[in-house]
Order: C-alpha cells, then sequence, then structure tokens
C-alpha cells in the first residue's frame, strides 16, 4: 500500500483562534494538574522540613547568641559564647583529639576496606556470604554494646591483656585508662567499621570493563602494576565518596568515646571528642547557649572540610570522560 504523502505546512487547515485558545488553555490545565499532585506528594518533606530541621536550625542559631540554661529564658549576649570558646581550654583539647581521629581513622578504614575489596573481588565461592559478614561491624559498631565490649577487651584485665600475657608480656597496660593509648583504641574500633566503604568499593570494581586488565596482561603488567595504574585511577570518584562521608561521620562520633571514657572524656580529655564535648555542656552543664556556639562552629569545620575536599578532588579524581 503506498505511503500517504505528508501534507505540506503550507496546505493544513489553519485553526481558529478560538481552537488555538482552548488547546493552549488544556495543556496549561493539565500542566497544573500535574503540578498540583507533585506538591501533595512533597508536602510531607516540606512540612519536615520547616518543622523538624529548618526551625531547629534556625533556633539553634539564635541561642548560640544567648546565654540559656533550659530552665530560664533565653539571655541575649552577642558574641559572648564564641569568645569564651576561644580561651577554652577543654575546647581546643576536644577538637585536637578530633582532628587526630579523623586524620588518622579515615584513611586507615578506607585503605583496609579497599584492599579487602579487591580480594573479596576475585570471584570467591559464597562471595554475599563474606560481603554479609563483612558489612556487619558498619551496623554494630556504632552501638553501645559494642562500645563496651570494646571497653572490656582493651581494659586492664581484659581479653587483650590476657592474650598478650600469653605472649610474655607481663603487665601490658590498660589501654583504655592510659592517655597515650585510650585514642588509638577507638581509631582502631573506627577501622573495625570497614563495612559500608567496603561494599561500595567492592561495587565501584564490579564496574571497571575487565578489557583494561587484559590489555594490560598482554603488555606484561603484573597485578602491582594494574592495581595502580588501572583499578586506583578509575576508583578515584568511589574514593572521594567514601572520603566525604567518612570524614562527616567521623566528625559527628559520639557513642564509642561516650561509652569507653564513661562520658568524661578521659583519661585527661584523650578521648574528649568534640561532640561528647557539646554534650557535656549542653546537657551536663546546663548552658545550652554555649553547646549550640559549639554545633554551629562544627558545622563550619565540617563544611570547609568537605569544601577543601571537593576542591582537592580535582587534582586527583578522574573521571570516564576526562
Amino acid at each position: 500500500m503506498p505511503a500517504t504523502p505528508a501534507v505540506p505546512e503550507a496546505s493544513r487547515p489553519l485553526l481558529s483562534p478560538v481552537v488555538r485558545v482552548r488547546r493552549r488553555r488544556r495543556r496549561e490545565g493539565e500542566q497544573g494538574g500535574e503540578g498540583l499532585v507533585a506538591a501533595f506528594f512533597l508536602a510531607p518533606w516540606f512540612v519536615g522540613l520547616f518543622l523538624i530541621t529548618a526551625g531547629p536550625i534556625a533556633a539553634s542559631a539564635y541561642l548560640s547568641l544567648t546565654d540559656f540554661a533550659l530552665i530560664d529564658a533565653p539571655e541575649w549576649i552577642g558574641l559572648d559564647n564564641y569568645r569564651e570558646m576561644w580561651g577554652d581550654p577543654r575546647f581546643w583539647a576536644a577538637l585536637k583529639a578530633t582532628t587526630l581521629y579523623v586524620v588518622v581513622s579515615v584513611p586507615l578504614q578506607l585503605a583496609f576496606a579497599l584492599a579487602l575489596a579487591v580480594v573479596l573481588d576475585r570471584g570467591l565461592r559464597g562471595l554475599w556470604i563474606y560481603r554479609s559478614v563483612f558489612y556487619l561491624p558498619s551496623l554494630l559498631g556504632g552501638s553501645v554494646a559494642i562500645a563496651v565490649l570494646w571497653r572490656q577487651m582493651f581494659g586492664t584485665y581484659g581479653l587483650v591483656n590476657r592474650l598478650l600475657g600469653l605472649l610474655g608480656w607481663d603487665s601490658p597496660p590498660g589501654w583504655v585508662s592510659t592517655p597515650e593509648y585510650a585514642l588509638w583504641t577507638l581509631v582502631l574500633l573506627h577501622v573495625w567499621t570497614f563495612g559500608s566503604p567496603m561494599v561500595i568499593f567492592l561495587a565501584g570494581l564490579r564496574q571497571i570493563p575487565r578489557m583494561y586488565y587484559e590489555a594490560a596482561s598482554v603488555d606484561g603488567a603484573g597485578r602491582v602494576r594494574r592495581f595502580f595504574w588501572i583499578t586506583l585511577p578509575l576508583l578515584t570518584p568511589i574514593i572521594f565518596f567514601n572520603l566525604v562521608l567518612q570524614v562527616i561521620n567521623s566528625f559527628q562520633s559520639f557513642t564509642q568515646a561516650f561509652v569507653i571514657s564513661g562520658g568524661t572524656g578521659g583519661p585527661v580529655d584523650s578521648t574528649l571528642f568534640y561532640t561528647l564535648y557539646l554534650y557535656q555542656r549542653g546537657f551536663g552543664e546546663l548552658e545550652m547557649g554555649y553547646a549550640s556556639a559549639m554545633a554551629w562552629v562544627l558545622l563550619l569545620v565540617v563544611g570547609l572540610v568537605t569544601g577543601l575536599n571537593f576542591l582537592a578532588s580535582r587534582w586527583w579524581v578522574f573521571y570516564g570522560d576526562e
């Protein structure tokens, strides 16, 4: 059957102005209906944003400029909380301990997670079992139960010291009660929660085309060279993603330091994390204005560090279209 020839544009019947107006109004009505449906489904999110998120944020910003003890009404003091923070030695001790914790624990955790992901990427039998077992610490690592267990293990008479005693160390120190070692037990606990970045690394490794490895093998490249010249560059976006997430989460760490130190940040403020000191000033000493100011400083610090990470990513993160 011969095809129907296209009607030239000039020979098509012209629509009357009334019909064009009706069609335009119909299209506008359909678009308006879609907008109402979208607004209906987004309404719960907007309610949560303004009542649960935006409201407390605005209240915290106001309280950071007041002297507020929960019992009395807030008293406006301007920037006095921030000035007091500048001369507070415990504030600087908390910031130092938290920064050291982040700088040491995050790279170690990511390195360990990447190494394990590379091993699991070789196609082990029953991979889903290993993946589930290794992911389990990420689910339990932030819990109170694991923190209590960790404190018992690294105590003076804990499991770790008993094993060291069997190996010939007669009097090992109490790791969580010695200022020189207490923070490092928390670093080790953070490294142990490697499951979440490991699963993300494993997913990224599965996306790298195998033809790159085959071509490198033909050229005589060994496993180490293939890792540093193929795997690592192609995995830099995943590394950057995990780095940003883990840095933000590490700055907000609280439960481990609270449980292991008994809420004091000891010994000698060696485990006084920033969020723990914020908790002590806000809920222990009822200085909510000072605690709110500390929360805003933490927000600025995390935002600055995240911004620096994004700025530095221009020189070491490589995407597929580059």
